[in-house]
């Protein structure tokens, strides 16, 4: 209100400017009649300069709506009860009106912008999507990339990780280089003596065994004495020994050499940590760096300026051709399918996932059926795929394939396990958890895109798409409220059966230590804890999914494009995945039959894996007692057949008077001894 009230003494105040510049033109007209030329053109300024304040001081249609409310505002110093009743309606509508325009910018569940919207639309299809029966087809693709792109201002540039690495590799390089050195100019100095007098010669030679030999047994003092008082001849002769390290005291000569020994430990520490210091990593890595860019000639050896740790980083660091010969002879050949069918009824999840490599000359493929049943507790695999590995590890009870009686092999939990915790209500919490936590991520990780020109969106008929970035600081954040929500589900679990979970039981204990370590972070934390990995780590992650949904929010496909790689390799491989939730697509496609003959309605029985595993753990157990079993039966026959006191049995073989011993046994008595065996 008190800006209203400042509108017309600004509209009064230009317009007594206006007069005041009129009035000053007509005072000077009639005084200077002389110049009337130059009076006429000050008159035009004055009055185009007249002009523009007035435009400038001239409200728009806003002003004048917020004039005409100010007139209807309350006026106190009016007694008028009629009007005052009529400014005040008027100064509730404006207030009225002024709530209503910022609810409309902040309350985003009654006025969604389109980030919201989006959003919206998004949970209403997985929602939808994860409590319907549904089957899908998927396909992955693979590209690698260079890390860096050539046109990059970052082309050229090592990581901060790998920065640090190198400096400090370097700095321990020239260290190993610097004593290296030490040792052959010590070599040199000790080989220009020389040793032509064969006297003196004999002379320093110590004949070890003789002192050896000559010390007595007991007199480990006196040796080491004398050892001492050796190596002081030798450093004498060789001119080696100075009196201001060696006085001839052994005592003195012991502290001499502790204190050497101790001043290269000292200097082994300075030297071997001075390179963590700043301003020596700073040196260092200038050095590094000049060292890098000097150019090499053909007779130098191809070594790197950082020693081991450099030739590894070579060997892992891919250069571009490397990258484009991947993609031309491997990926481009290569696809990972899948078709699924979910049955969120029975809670079960039936897929048949291939690895396939096709080129003109050469195809091969790799397919794994794999079903998952929550409310059996069960899980089935087709091992044909993974056999030759089984048969590795335990040849001798892996069956042959014409032994199989049925394509799968059924794997269930223990009774102990699924007592204490089902898989289905572990099942529930889960899908429970992974649509609440998509539900409080930010909007502004959900857009909606344009899809006029996208060719995926018009092979699946879709009417909007949604993209989602989930990135390290959104996976982190997700994956810290999935674990949150799936703790809160699984404790409501626990809390309603009491009569399962008493005070004291361990899955309830575990759940309220989850809590209660729940209670010490954010969501939000698990992210940043990400970021920092990624900052500093050689590897680098995130994901841009696509949703396809039609117009009544029914999700169609998803386009999943995951990037992994790190300065360290030098690439990033790029993994395109599509996934259409069609019928028609799966009738179609190639791996449905094989999904019908492992898991349909007319598929074998699967093999009871748990029985086959057990049948194998008591094999091996008869196997270890018949071992033992042997152990006893040499134990006994030892026994047996050979006196107990060896010492007295061999001398009453030299005895004289066992000179008449016969050792010829009869036939039965060989037979008898050999059952016993």
């Amino acid at each position: 209100m008190s800006s209203t009230y400042q509108k017309n003494p600004n509209r009064q105040h230009c317009s007594k400017i206006a007069l005041h510049h009129s009035s000053t033109h007509n005072e000077s007209s009639h005084s200077h009649k002389p110049y009337k030329m130059v009076s006429i053109a000050r008159c035009a300024l004055l009055l185009g300069s007249t002009s523009l304040i007035l435009a400038g001081c001239q409200s728009n249609s806003s002003d004048l709506s917020s004039t005409a409310v100010s007139n209807k505002m309350i006026d106190f110093n009016i007694a008028d009860t009629a009007q005052n009743q009529a400014q005040g309606r008027a100064l509730n509508a404006s207030l009225n009106a002024d709530s209503e325009h910022y609810e409309q910018l902040f309350n985003q569940d009654k006025y969604p912008n389109t980030e919201n919207q989006a959003k919206a639309h998004l949970l209403t299809a997985i929602r939808q999507h994860l409590t319907s029966e549904h089957v899908a087809v998927a396909q992955a693709n693979y590209q690698a990339v260079p890390f860096i792109h050539p046109d990059s201002i970052d082309a050229g540039s090592s990581s901060l990780l790998k920065t640090i690495i190198e400096t400090y590799v370097y700095q321990s390089g020239l260290e190993s280089d610097y004593s290296e050195n030490s040792y052959d100019e010590n070599d040199y100095d000790e080989g220009s003596y020389d040793y032509t007098d064969a006297d003196t010669a004999d002379e320093v030679v110590i004949d070890e065994e003789n002192v050896s030999n000559a010390m007595p047994e007991d007199s480990s003092e006196e040796y080491e004495a004398a050892e001492s008082a050796a190596i002081a001849r030798v450093l004498e002769e060789a001119g080696e020994n100075d009196e201001s390290t060696y006085s001839g005291d052994d005592d003195s000569y012991n502290d001499n050499y502790d204190n050497e020994e101790d001043s290269g430990t000292d200097y082994e520490r300075g030297g071997r940590f001075s390179g963590l210091k700043a301003k020596n990593l700073l040196q260092n890595y200038e050095a590094m760096q000049m060292a890098k860019q000097q150019p090499k000639t053909m007779s130098e050896e191809p070594a790197s300026s950082t020693g081991l740790i450099g030739n590894i980083f070579t060997m892992f660091h891919r250069t571009p051709e490397q990258i484009a010969a991947s993609n031309a002879y491997q990926y481009k050949h290569l696809t990972f399918n899948s078709v699924s069918h979910y049955q969120p009824q029975k809670r079960q999840l039936q897929s048949v996932y291939s690895y396939d490599y096709l080129t003109p000359t050469i195809g091969s493929s790799i397919q794994i059926p794999l079903a998952f049943d929550f409310n059996n507790s069960k899980i089935k695999i087709d091992p044909s795929a993974i056999m030759p590995i089984v048969a590795i590890v335990n040849p001798e009870n892996t069956p042959l394939p014409n032994q199989m009686v049925s394509h799968t092999v059924s794997f269930g939990l223990p009774e102990s396990i699924t007592s204490q915790l089902p898989p289905a209500v572990l099942y529930d919490a889960a899908i429970s958890a992974i649509q609440n936590s998509m539900a409080e991520l930010a909007p502004e990780h959900f857009s909606a895109v344009d899809i006029g020109q996208d060719r995926f969106a018009k092979e699946v008929g879709a009417s909007r798409a949604v993209k989602v970035y989930f990135g390290s600081q959104q996976s982190g954040e997700m994956i810290g409220k999935v674990l949150k929500y799936m703790t809160q589900s699984l404790q409501q679990y626990v809390d309603t059966h009491p009569e399962k979970y008493p005070d004291g039981a361990p899955l309830k204990a575990a759940l309220d230590k989850a809590a209660l370590y729940n209670k010490g972070y954010q969501s939000a934390d698990v992210g940043a804890l990400l970021q920092l990995i990624e900052a500093i780590g050689p590897i680098t992650f995130n994901q841009i999914n696509y949703y396809y949904l039609d117009s009544s929010d029914r999700l169609l496909a998803k386009q999943q494009r995951m990037n992994i790689g790190g300065d360290l390799l030098g690439s990033t491989t790029t993994v395109l995945n599509q996934v259409r939730y069609d019928k028609a697509s799966f009738d179609k496609h190639a791996l449905t039959p094989l999904l019908a003959e492992s898991f349909g309605a007319n598929a074998k029985p699967a093999i009871d894996g748990n029985a086959w595993m057990t049948a194998q753990r008591q094999q091996e157990d008869r196997l270890q007692a018949a071992r033992y079993a042997r152990y006893d039966y040499s134990d006994n026959r030892a026994d047996d057949e050979y006196p107990r006191d060896y010492e007295n049995s061999e001398d009453s073989y030299n005895d004289d008077s066992n000179e008449d011993y016969s050792i010829t046994q009869t036939d039965d008595e060989t037979d008898n001894n050999i059952k016993a065996w």
